[in-house]
């Protein structure tokens, strides 16, 4: 597997990147994790407009869905006139109300469904193109889910939004790649159910005993210097920042 950090900024683009955006390749299949506010520009570095086979949308926050609206338009309103088939889109129960709502004018209550294939998210296990997946539902104040990704023997968990929970913890058990949001600072926010800091994102990557720990979804002002350090404490393995254009080979 490839994963490719199309944008990492959490809450809000940052000067630097765009919101969470990750795209996972393997057998010339291409799933994108989330589509946050400035993706989509950003994504055209990486791949075509009409290269992507699916998209996962962890939850409906705006920095983890907001540009497929923009995509929408993509897909509906082709150049060439030819629509693109329709791309598989798994998104928490209420998916394209939300991005209809949000796109506010749209040539009907269903267009969104004319172009992207909806799958609502449930906790389980399932395919996505070539790659085996499994789902929990992880604590955020509206519906959201973790993914972990497995092929050919490797593994990568993905935590979106979320504070601590076992689920996640279960996610990660082993993954090779632990892509964890960090969103919080040690000792300066403390609000259960909403955002990891750095410290837990290390702790939990040392319980689950994974490969590397990449952190991501910081936003703009938080030091993310100070959670890679807190994280470094208490977790002894490979640990860095997610930065936009970085590539794993996992």
């Amino acid at each position: 597997m490839k994963l490719t950090v199309v944008g990492c900024s959490g809450s809000f683009p940052s000067a630097g990147s765009a919101c969470s955006s990750y795209l996972v390749e393997a057998d010339g299949f291409r799933l994108l994790l989330d589509m946050g506010n400035g993706a989509l520009g950003e994504l055209q570095r990486h791949v075509g407009l009409y290269d992507l086979d699916a998209i996962f949308l962890s939850h409906l926050h705006a920095d983890h869905c907001i540009d497929m609206c923009a995509y929408f338009v993509v897909r509906y309103y082709p150049p060439d006139g030819g629509r693109p088939a329709r791309i598989p889109v798994y998104g928490p129960d209420g998916t394209e109300q939300r991005l209809t709502t949000a796109h506010a004018d749209t040539p009907s209550d269903h267009a969104m469904s004319e172009v992207f294939d909806f799958h609502t998210l449930k906790p389980g296990s399932f395919d996505i193109g070539p790659f085996s997946v499994r789902t929990e539902k992880l604590c955020h104040p509206v519906e959201t889910f973790g993914i972990r990704i497995e092929h050919g023997g490797s593994s990568l968990t993905y935590s979106g939004d979320t504070g601590t929970c076992e689920a996640l913890d279960e996610l990660a058990e082993g993954a090779d790649l632990f892509l964890c949001e960090a969103s919080f600072v040690h000792g300066k926010e403390d609000i259960p159910d909403l955002h990891l800091n750095g410290r837990e994102a290390g702790e939990l990557a040392a319980r689950a005993q994974v490969g590397r720990l990449v952190l991501t979804h910081i936003p703009p002002w938080t030091d993310a210097d100070r959670n890679l350090a807190d994280a470094r404490e208490v977790f002894d393995g490979p640990t860095e920042l997610a930065v936009p254009g970085a590539v794993y080979e996992i």
